[in-house]
C-alpha cells in the first residue's frame, strides 16, 4: 500500500500557517521571516513533502544535490584556495558526478552549534559535507541528535555520534617522524596549528615516534603555524632567530612545509643537507617544488567517494560508520633518502 503524499495544504495545517505563507516559505520569499521558513522547511522534510521542486538547488534532473561547507576554524576564515581543500572538493565533485548528483560550495562558514543548526534547517540541498570540523566536535555531536543528513571530513574522536571520514593522522605523524629518525636526524621539530584536532593527532604520532627512536622530546622544537606558507615562514624565521637547533622538520601540511623551506633557504640552510623536511597531504605542487617535497599522502579521490557514499546512505535510523583513508610516505628530495 503506497504512503499518502503530503500536500501543500497538509503542510500549512501542520505548521499552523496559511496556504500562502507555506508556499512563500517554500519558495524562500523575503516576505516570510527566517524563523518561520526554518520551521516550515523542517516540517517539510519530516513529512517527506517534495519541496525541492519548489526550491531547486541545482539543475533539474540530478539524483540529489550536495552542499559543501567549510567551518570557520577558531575564528579564522578557511582559504578556499588552499590546494588540499581544492583537491578534496575535486574528489567530492568527481564522486558526485559518478552518482549523478550536483554539488555546490556554500559561502556559509559556521562556527558554533547555532550556526550548524541554522544551516541544516535552511539549506536546500539533500545533504551537507563539512570539510573540517575545527573545534566543533561537541557541536556536531549535538547536531547529530536531531539531524543525520551530514558527514564530516576530519579527525575521529571517542564518543563521536556522527560520521567522519579522514586519514589516520596519528600514523601519518608517526611515519613522517620515524623516517627522519631513520635518516639519523636527532633534533626534529614539529610545525603546525595545535588548535586543529587533526594536527593534534599528527603531533601525537610525532611524540610516539620520538619515543620509539629513543629521542628526547623538546618543547622548544614544537612551533605553532597556521596552514599558510607565510605563517610557516615567519615561524621558522623566529625559531632560527632564537637560536633553536634542529636538523629535521615535520610539517602538519605541505603548505607549512613549503613555507618552512623558504625560511631555511633564506637563512642559508641547505635542504636536505642541513635540515630534512617532511610535509603532509601530498598536494600536486609538492612534487614540483624545488627541492621536491617528501610528504605523507592522503587519498583525496577515495575520501571524496567515501564522503558522498556515506552522505547518500544517511537519513535512516542506523548510524553510519566512520572510516579512515590510508596514508603513505612519499619520499622525494627534501629528505635526502
Amino acid at each position: 500500500m503506497s504512503r499518502r503524499v503530503t500536500r501543500l495544504e497538509d503542510l500549512a495545517r501542520i505548521a499552523g500557517v496559511s496556504l500562502a505563507t507555506a508556499s512563500r516559505a517554500l519558495n524562500d520569499s523575503a516576505v516570510v521571516n527566517t524563523h518561520t521558513k526554518r520551521h516550515i522547511w523542517k516540517l517539510a522534510r519530516e513529512h517527506n513533502y517534495p519541496f525541492r521542486r519548489h526550491m531547486p538547488a541545482g539543475p533539474i534532473g540530478a539524483e540529489a544535490t550536495i552542499a559543501i561547507v567549510i567551518p570557520r576554524p577558531q575564528g579564522r576564515i578557511e582559504r578556499l584556495s588552499d590546494p588540499f581543500i581544492l583537491e578534496l572538493i575535486a574528489g567530492v565533485g568527481n564522486a558526485a558526478l559518478e552518482r549523478g548528483c550536483d554539488f555546490l560550495v556554500s559561502h556559509v562558514a559556521p562556527s558554533n552549534h547555532e550556526d550548524l543548526s541554522a544551516l541544516m534547517t535552511t539549506n536546500r540541498a539533500d545533504g551537507v559535507i563539512f570539510l573540517g570540523q575545527s573545534s566543533l566536535f561537541a557541536d556536531f555531536n549535538r547536531l547529530a541528535e536531531q539531524e543525520t543528513r551530514f558527514v564530516v571530513w576530519g579527525a575521529q574522536f571517542p564518543d563521536q555520534r556522527y560520521c567522519s571520514i579522514g586519514s589516520d593522522n596519528v600514523r601519518g605523524g608517526r611515519r613522517a617522524t620515524a623516517h627522519l629518525a631513520r635518516l639519523g636526524r636527532k633534533r626534529i621539530s614539529f610545525l603546525g596549528d595545535l588548535e586543529a584536532p587533526e594536527v593534534v593527532q599528527r603531533h601525537q604520532g610525532y611524540i610516539e615516534a620520538l619515543e620509539e627512536a629513543g629521542l628526547p622530546f623538546d618543547s622548544d622544537l614544537v612551533v605553532p603555524a597556521h596552514f599558510e606558507i607565510e605563517s610557516a615562514e615567519a615561524a621558522v624565521d623566529a625559531m632560527i632567530a632564537r637560536g633553536v637547533r634542529f636538523d629535521g622538520l615535520v610539517a602538519a601540511s605541505d603548505m607549512i612545509a613549503l613555507g618552512a623551506i623558504r625560511a631555511l633557504l633564506h637563512a642559508g640552510r641547505r635542504v636536505p643537507e642541513d635540515v630534512s623536511v617532511v610535509g603532509y597531504d601530498d598536494v600536486k605542487m609538492a612534487r614540483f617544488s624545488n627541492p621536491a617535497l617528501t610528504t605523507i599522502s592522503q587519498d583525496t579521490a577515495k575520501a571524496g567517494r567515501l564522503l558522498v557514499s556515506k552522505l547518500l546512505s544517511s537519513g535512516g535510523d542506523e548510524p553510519i560508520r566512520s572510516e579512515r583513508v590510508p596514508t603513505d610516505l612519499i619520499v622525494r628530495e627534501t629528505c635526502g633518502g
